[in-house]
C-alpha cells in the first residue's frame, strides 16, 4: 500500500516505468482524474451544504449523517481518483491493458440509494405534517 502511495508523489518513479507514451494518452488520463477530483469536491461541498442549510429532517440526526456521508464519500472519490489515475498511466507506459475499475458503478448505487433514503425522508415529512 506504500509503495502505491510513494508512487502518487514521486513522478520519477512513474517516468523510469516502461516508455514515454504518446503525450494525448498522458492528457486524456489527467483530464479524467480531473474530473473525478470535481466531483469529490462537488460531494464535499454538497457536505457542508446539508450541514449548514438544510433544516432538521424527521429523524434525529438524519441532517448530520448526509452531511458526513457526502464528506466520507467526496474523500473517498478524491483518493481513489489519484489512484486510479496513477495505476493508468502506470499501464499506458507499460502498454499493458488499462485498469478496470468497478469504483463508478458503486459510486453511481451509492448515490442512487442515497437519493432514495432522501425521498423517503422528505415524504415521511410530507405526510407527518412537519414544517
Amino acid at each position: 500500500m506504500w509503495q502505491a502511495i510513494r508512487r502518487w508523489f514521486d513522478p520519477r518513479e512513474m517516468r523510469s516505468v516502461g516508455s514515454t507514451p504518446d503525450y494525448r494518452f498522458s492528457l486524456a488520463n489527467e483530464r479524467t482524474f480531473l474530473a473525478w477530483l470535481r466531483t469529490g469536491l462537488a460531494l464535499v461541498a454538497g457536505g457542508l451544504a446539508a450541514a449548514q442549510f438544510l433544516p432538521p429532517l424527521p429523524l434525529a440526526h438524519l441532517r448530520e449523517v448526509i452531511a458526513i456521508a457526502l464528506l466520507l464519500l467526496g474523500g473517498t472519490v478524491a483518493v481513489r481518483a489519484v489512484d486510479h489515475w496513477a495505476r493508468t498511466e502506470r499501464a499506458i507506459r507499460l502498454g499493458e491493458e488499462l485498469p478496470a475499475s468497478r469504483f463508478p458503478a458503486v459510486l453511481a448505487l451509492v448515490v442512487g440509494l442515497g437519493a432514495l433514503l432522501l425521498v423517503a425522508a422528505v415524504l415521511a415529512r410530507a405526510v407527518g405534517g412537519g414544517p
